[in-house]
């Protein structure tokens, strides 16, 4: 499957009861997310049809995309949460820029805020990807992360799927529950990609718990679970939802520098002692000393037989 296939197959997943469930739930958490995170520069990956950055204040926002193929957004999404503190700013262009999301056309320390949602399981390379991201953003950026979660109700049905179905799965995705493109990655697997990046996770947290039915009659039978797995078995939501911190560590001074430094500190003793060494041989040659004569006893001096 194309890219441009992937996208038109998740863009159609998305207007389907499952997926306008699971827009309802990411908007709110983005919207939340990003409202107090300040700096200048944002940028949206992938997914035009979620508005990541509709609640953020940073005068420069951009959505950017790897294929020119956009759907339209939904018309249902959820609603600004009830918070006053919360504000909205016109959304940015559907899609304001297209790149190849292992290539971003950004200098280094540029970009304060990157959004990432569903952007590393459609990315010709996630672990490049991710690495672009770190190089963009500021020290103390932060970039928010939207994706599957393989260890969950609707990650066993797609994993039964393609063991049902074979690996290169039917035409147009027939007979999995979510997109049948993509490589889910799971949640503790990219921690470990951020951490090794120098990424410290500030949010970490699951969510849609319901079963994997597609009818909305269904789906709204089964809300109470939302309530339910949010206490009693978090790790099992059919999302999460990551906020990272990029940390750029202090200087400290090492090799040579600092065995100069401690040379010099070791040398200032030595020279006050070679010159009061000097000085006490110089008083020492100044005295008088009485040389005794050739074949002269000492006892000679003392006895005097006259």
């Amino acid at each position: 499957m194309t890219k441009d296939e992937s996208i038109i197959e998740l863009g159609s997943w998305l207007r389907t009861a499952p997926g306008r469930y699971l827009m309802a739930w990411e908007q709110d958490r983005l919207d939340h997310a990003v409202a107090d995170i300040f700096g200048y520069h944002a940028l949206q990956l992938g997914l035009p049809e979620l508005e990541g950055l509709r609640t953020n204040r940073m005068p420069h926002r951009w959505v950017a995309s790897d294929s020119l193929l956009v759907q339209e957004p939904p018309t249902d999404l959820a609603p600004l949460p009830v918070d006053h503190q919360i504000t909205t700013l016109s959304a940015p262009a559907p899609m304001a820029l297209h790149c190849e999301f292992d290539a971003l056309p950004f200098p280094n320390a540029s970009i304060d805020l990157a959004v990432l949602p569903h952007a590393l399981e459609l990315a010709r390379d996630p672990h490049q990807a991710l690495r672009e991201v770190e190089r963009i953003l500021v020290p103390e950026g932060r970039v928010v992360i939207a994706g599957f979660n393989p260890a969950s109700l609707w990650g066993l049905r797609q994993r039964a799927g393609h063991m049902r179905l074979g690996s290169s799965g039917p035409p147009a995705g027939r007979g999995f529950y979510l997109p049948s493109s993509g490589d889910f990655i799971g949640y503790w697997r990219l921690r470990d990609w951020l951490r090794l990046l120098g990424f410290e996770v500030e949010i970490g947290r699951f969510g849609c718990w319901r079963p994997a039915v597609k009818s909305q009659v269904w789906l709204d039978r089964y809300a109470w679970m939302d309530r339910v797995g949010d206490r009693w078995w978090p790790v099992l939501g059919a999302v999460y939802f990551l906020v990272a911190v990029k940390r750029v560590r202090g200087m400290h001074l090492v090799g040579r520098v600092r065995n100069e430094r401690r040379k010099t500190k070791v040398a200032a003793v030595p020279v006050a002692n070679r010159h009061h060494h000097r000085h006490a041989l110089d008083n020492h040659h100044n005295q008088p000393h009485h040389r005794q004569g050739d074949g002269e006893r000492p006892w000679a001096r003392e006895w005097d037989p006259s």
